[in-house]
């Protein structure tokens, strides 16, 4: 473990350490620290840290030039025909209008506005404006919102619920403006749990998405908030949800990761050991999750998602080799759980990498051992 604490050392000075990783672990051969070819994450073809995306937890080329084009030229026409063209029940489109309302709430948080300023954002006030019957641009607003109340407001106070509220009438409308989307009530199962929806109403929300999309993953990650014990659940309520899911998952679904997440929203907070991530209960969510992501088309947008968190649980678990297999496929992109919890995503996930390079090396694993 001694070449463990080195490594950590050099990538992130000052870090600091949770208690797995400060204990002593017996059957892992040692790399002498300083070896020019220990745990060297750029030997095999990993981004530098200052490279990675925190934006997205995998590549979407075409968002990213939409994106650019729109931040550029603060023309919001790109964006509305970008989602116009993206299947309304996709993975892909939900994400897509995450990705456009955190960009505009961002461009907001950057340029409040003021003494002759114009706020950030503007693309999308032109967008409802000029558009306001497009179903695109009210489900990009609904969500701007959401994220507003979330980033700019404290839970509880009279400034997050108001902006809720206002967030819950545009899921509204937006839903009136696309009867088939599941995205406007996607967006409110977040309004849900700020407003603290009582379970039968949260339960009607839930009930339109089943009608809309009953296998789309990101409406389940959403729902799984709610249902936690930090929220408005329970741990047994959590992990029944999830284990419902996992088990009517269709085959190919990403559903059947859903049990693993579960674990993670319940991870407790200290003394934690690496027992505990090899435990009977993490191995087979985490079993359920590989089986997942083995399974997955190849293009699934979600498939990300659950192979940044099979890196977590991979690595505190001490499955190096499993963990690289894992970051061959999303290395480049931070933008998930659980990097984005930390203030640093990047930083976080330099971390796990070059933990798992360090283990799979020191049990004989090298750039020439690995699979592509």
């Amino acid at each position: 473990m001694e070449i463990l604490l080195v490594l950590l050392g050099l990538v992130m000075i000052g870090f600091v350490l949770v208690p797995f990783l400060r204990r002593t672990r017996g059957g892992i051969a040692q790399v002498p620290p300083g070896h020019p070819d220990a745990a060297d994450p750029a030997a095999y073809g990993f981004a530098l840290e200052e490279q990675l995306d925190i934006r997205m937890p995998g590549p979407d080329q075409d968002l990213l030039d939409v994106l650019e084009l729109v931040q550029r030229t603060q023309d919001y026409r790109g964006a509305q025909q970008l989602l116009a063209g993206t299947d309304a029940k996709s993975e892909l489109r939900w994400q897509r209008v995450q990705a456009f309302a955190g960009a505009a709430a961002l461009e907001l948080a950057a340029r409040p506005g003021g003494a002759g300023e114009a706020p950030g954002g503007q693309w999308l006030r032109a967008w409802r404006a000029e558009a306001p019957k497009d179903a695109g641009g009210a489900a990009v607003h609904a969500e701007f919102l959401v994220q507003q109340a979330w980033r700019t407001a404290t839970r509880g106070t009279d400034e997050f619920r108001i902006i809720m509220e206002e967030a819950r009438a545009a899921c509204g409308d937006a839903a009136l403006l696309a009867p088939g989307d599941p995205v406007p009530y996607i967006v409110e199962l977040s309004v849900a749990r700020g407003l603290a929806y009582e379970h039968k109403d949260f339960e009607q929300v839930w009930l339109r998405i089943l009608d809309r999309a009953p296998a789309h993953m990101g409406a389940h990650l959403a729902a799984l908030h709610y249902w936690c014990e930090k929220w408005h659940g329970s741990r047994e309520l959590a992990n029944s949800f999830a284990e419902a899911a996992a088990a009517r998952a269709p085959q190919g679904s990403l559903l059947a990761a859903m049990p693993l997440f579960a674990v993670f929203e319940h991870l407790p907070e200290v003394n934690l050991v690496s027992g505990f991530y090899q435990s009977q209960v993490v191995t087979r969510a985490v079993h359920g999750a590989l089986h997942a992501v083995h399974s997955a088309r190849p293009d699934d947008p979600m498939a990300a998602h659950v192979r940044h968190l099979l890196v977590f649980f991979l690595v505190r678990g001490e499955r190096w080799a499993e963990a690289m297999d894992q970051l061959i496929h999303i290395d480049g992109h931070v933008g998930a759980l659980p990097w984005t919890l930390s203030p640093d995503p990047a930083a976080e996930f330099a971390v796990y990498r070059a933990l798992a390079v360090a283990g799979y090396e020191a049990n004989g694993g090298s750039p020439a051992t690995l699979p592509h």
